[in-house]
């Protein structure tokens, strides 16, 4: 696997890697960017979010569970001082549809977690995680949510 990074102008860059698809990076006007693309470790959340989206969406539908939407919203604490690392994530995995297994979900959320997905794996060993969970039904209403926490990196 291979990405490269190419500078535009200024604080603007343009990444891509081997599937041939390109995104813009860029920074804060305080940092001398002009608000022109992802800041660096907002692409790490979002690759994060990804991966174990699409191993989840996956075991379900193999699990033949009836999901009608689904979200994957990450967020990450850092630290106050440079180099301003990810101190915690929280990953919540918003579902709606009908009769939704909660069994189902939870190993769906385990497995991708301690087996399918590699940026959960690697973030895992160095940021420790708490993984939420919600169920909605069709309507929108919640039905429920739950909640565990992965063990510590180093445990």
């Amino acid at each position: 696997m291979n990405a490269v990074v190419n500078w535009r102008e200024g604080m603007s860059f343009t990444g891509s890697a081997d599937s041939g698809f390109t995104v813009t990076l860029g920074a804060d006007p305080a940092v001398g960017g002009v608000n022109d693309g992802f800041r660096p470790l907002e692409l790490m959340l979002v690759s994060l979010a990804g991966c174990t989206a699409m191993d989840v969406i996956s075991i379900l539908r193999k699990k033949q569970q009836p999901v009608s939407g689904f979200s994957v919203k990450v967020r990450a604490d850092r630290a106050e001082e440079h180099p301003k690392v990810f101190t915690r994530i929280t990953i919540l995995y918003h579902l709606t549809g009908r009769d939704l297994d909660e069994a189902a979900l939870r190993r769906a959320i385990e497995l991708t977690a301690t087996k399918y997905c590699p940026a959960q794996a690697m973030l895992g060993r160095v940021v420790p995680m708490e993984l939420k969970y919600q169920i909605d039904d069709e309507a929108g209403n919640k039905q429920l949510e739950g909640m565990f926490i992965l063990p510590e990196p180093g445990e």
